[in-house]
């Protein structure tokens, strides 16, 4: 074999080499952006809607409520709209969540992964005791409560 067919057999097999780690880094990159985008998508909330008035979003999930305490004010309209964090497959409740609050005569119940909503007006300022009794413990579970804070 001569020389030259030999330099040029060699700059074949770079020229092959140089194409795979290229094929090779561009299969890498794009199996890293699905990851990237699927892990984003199952870990971050839907976005909600709009709604008009005064919207107090709750989101619940098996470790509880995202919110501890709310205040509102007394003879104000408010809407809380509640979002289960949890799918259908959860096995204590079925995914569903409730935000209840006796006093004031209100319970919503959102779906597994969706949300629902309940429109009241408090009329009496005080501190009321929010719960989940659907899931989790129920309310002997302290992470399914929280502080509803009526101002006058």
């Amino acid at each position: 074999m001569s020389r030259k067919s030999r330099e040029a057999l060699r700059h074949s097999q770079q020229r092959q080499k140089r194409v795979r780690a290229i094929a090779f880094g561009a299969v890498v990159l794009t199996v890293l952006a699905v990851a990237a985008y699927l892990l984003v998508a199952a870990f971050s909330r839907p976005a909600l809607p709009p709604m008009a008035g005064n919207v107090i979003d709750v989101a619940a999930d098996m470790g509880g409520f995202d919110q501890k305490e709310i205040r509102v004010k007394a003879g104000q309209p408010v809407t809380v709209r509640l979002t289960s964090l949890d799918n259908s497959h959860h096995t204590d409740g079925g995914g569903k969540h409730q935000w209840a609050v006796d006093e004031l005569g209100v319970s919503v119940v959102a779906p597994p992964e969706g949300n629902s909503y309940a429109t009241f007006t408090p009329v009496k300022a005080g501190t009321y005791t929010y719960y989940c009794d659907i899931c989790c413990g129920g309310r002997a579970n302290p992470s399914m409560q929280g502080t509803l804070i009526v101002e006058g």
